[in-house]
């Protein structure tokens, strides 16, 4: 598992190195990997519009319903953090990001670096444990 989880988050970290980032300075890239295997990643955009900008899970998330569809599910997620000098940030998915994840794999596993510089693993549900959910859809 470990080498599994070492290349998600690479996956992950060179995502970041494509982040759009002027305003913050904040390199993020996600990498999801899915149920049915596949490996998706996504980097975060921002915008001068500030609010509008879209954070790294939600285009890694985008690029697995792109290319499995809508009823894709996430296994795994790496979530990979960097400063302008390229010193890793301890980064967890914001709150949006979290019930993106829930969305789509309530049962995911979220890896990210944690305040202590270790890596840190926890199921999405563990990250947002009052999943939000819209009428009777509900995911597993």
């Amino acid at each position: 598992m470990a080498s599994q989880d070492d290349e998600l988050m690479a996956l992950a970290a060179a995502a970041s190195r494509q982040a759009y980032a002027p305003y913050s300075q904040l390199h993020v890239g996600a990498a999801i990997e899915t149920v049915r295997g596949g490996r998706y990643a996504g980097c975060n955009v921002e915008n001068g519009a500030l609010p509008s900008g879209g954070c790294a899970e939600l285009h890694a998330i985008g690029a697995a319903i792109l290319a499995e569809g809508p009823t894709v599910q996430i296994a795994r997620v790496a979530i990979s953090a960097t400063d302008a000098e390229g010193i890793p940030m301890p980064i967890p998915p914001c709150g949006a990001c979290r019930q993106r994840i829930v969305e789509f794999g309530r049962s995911a596993e979220v890896c990210f670096l944690g305040p202590d510089a270790r890596m840190v693993r926890m199921r999405a549900e563990e990250l947002l444990p009052q999943i939000f959910v819209l009428g009777k859809r509900e995911r597993s």
